[in-house]
């Protein structure tokens, strides 16, 4: 699956990270905030547990359940 990610700024100098399937528009719960596109088209493997330049947590199971995967708090 090929995925499009967005970011936010945070406290302190970080960000989280949204990842959609590419070519998606970002859901409407989370457009609300200040998401800025940053990588499109990243490879992610179908069995993807992590995304470590992004911080995301379960990429694939997120997505499949909610059509995102977000940056979890506590890797903020």
């Amino acid at each position: 699956m090929r995925i499009d990610i967005y970011r936010r700024a945070e406290h302190a100098g970080h960000f989280s990270y949204l990842a959609v399937p590419e070519g998606k528009m970002i859901p409407e719960e989370v457009v609300n905030t200040d998401w800025e596109p940053t990588d499109r088209a990243v490879d992610l493997a179908d069995g993807a547990t992590h995304l470590p330049d992004f911080a995301i947590d379960n990429p694939v199971a997120q997505i499949e359940a909610k059509g995102y995967a977000i940056t979890s708090v506590k890797n903020l």
